[in-house]
Parts: structure tokens; C-alpha cells; sequence
């Protein structure tokens, strides 16, 4: 946790080795379409990357084939990847973390993001899903902090036992008890 101005904030600095996907669907810029889309099937994803000479050119998803070719009512055997990618690709260093990651969605507007090496190889892929994934962990181990606190909680007002005034109540299964209830619970 870091303690700024406005309060506390919670940092992580989770890798992206820890989050993406490895071995990602990738086809070669001069397959066709149909080529493509039976590769994502076949790996049930939604994405391929499109290399050329090994290295990340472009990324053609589902919604590239609907709009691009099934909408325009195209053979997808004769359009070939390279007509429909997505590029410029945006990737992200192995290096960086899924704060990063979630920080060049944003930016870039993509729900994808391939992983590369310092070679620029394609090492995996990062999504959306996966770093909220990561996100509802974090929400879970939080929530789970603030619970085992909230037992500590000092404060004033009615005991939701007895309905007398006390300065020293503290939350106990998400009842407020006086120091005389928690006494008679076994509850120090």
C-alpha cells in the first residue's frame, strides 16, 4: 500500500508472465481467412496474431471476419488475413506489469494485447478478461482484509445486544457489541 494525498492506495506490481496467456494462436499475413477462423476454433479463442517472417504484424479477431468479411458477404477462402488485420499492432513487453497492460488498453482502445520477448517475438497474449481475472482476485483478498479489520473497529454508540450508549464497541460478526456483551459472549 502506498499512502499518497488523497489517501491510501493499493499497488501491485503483478507480471504479465504471471497473467498472459502463452502460446498464442498465430497465422501466417498470407493465409486466408477461413484458415484463420478455423485456428481460432480449433484453440477456442477469438484472435489470431498475424506474423510475417516470425514477427507480429496485425491481429485479426471475430468481429474483423463478421464486419470485414461475412457482413460484405466475401468467400473467406479468398480474402487473405493481411486485407483484414488490425494493424498497427500494439504489444507489450514480457517486462511490464498488468497495471501497464490495462494502461495501454485503456490508451489504445484494443481488449488485446500479444506479449513480446526483447527480440519482439510473440511470447503470449494478454486480455482483458484475463486482467480482470487478476482485478477480481484483488477485490476478493481486499474484501477479506477489510472484514478481519473491521473486527478491530473501535467506536461509539448503541450495543446492538443491549441497547446501551458505549464509547468501546467494537464489530463482532457484524454486530456492534458493549465490553459487558462481548464479556458475557466469551468475547474479549
Amino acid at each position: 500500500m502506498k499512502k499518497t494525498d488523497n489517501g491510501i492506495r493499493f499497488e501491485t506490481h503483478v507480471s504479465l508472465n504471471e497473467v498472459m496467456q502463452r502460446n498464442p494462436t498465430t497465422i501466417s499475413s498470407g493465409a486466408n481467412v477461413a484458415k484463420a477462423a478455423a485456428a481460432m476454433c480449433h484453440d477456442d479463442v477469438g484472435s489470431c496474431i498475424v506474423l510475417q517472417r516470425n514477427l507480429p504484424v496485425g491481429i485479426v479477431t471475430e468481429q474483423d471476419i463478421n464486419c470485414k468479411v461475412v457482413a460484405r458477404d466475401l468467400k473467406p477462402s479468398t480474402v487473405h488475413v493481411n486485407e483484414i488485420m488490425s494493424t498497427p499492432l500494439i504489444t507489450v513487453s514480457a517486462d511490464k506489469t498488468v497495471g501497464d497492460a490495462a494502461q495501454m488498453m485503456v490508451k489504445h482502445r484494443v481488449r488485446r494485447l500479444p506479449v513480446v520477448d526483447e527480440k519482439k517475438k510473440v511470447i503470449g497474449i494478454v486480455t482483458v478478461r484475463d486482467l480482470l481475472t487478476v482485478s477480481n482476485e484483488l477485490n476478493e483478498l481486499m474484501a477479506d482484509l477489510i472484514e478481519i479489520n473491521r473486527e478491530e473497529i473501535v467506536d461509539m454508540g448503541m450495543c446492538n445486544r443491549c441497547s446501551q450508549m458505549s464509547d468501546d464497541l467494537k464489530r463482532m460478526d457484524n454486530v456492534m457489541l458493549c465490553p459487558r456483551c462481548r464479556e458475557e459472549e466469551n468475547i474479549t
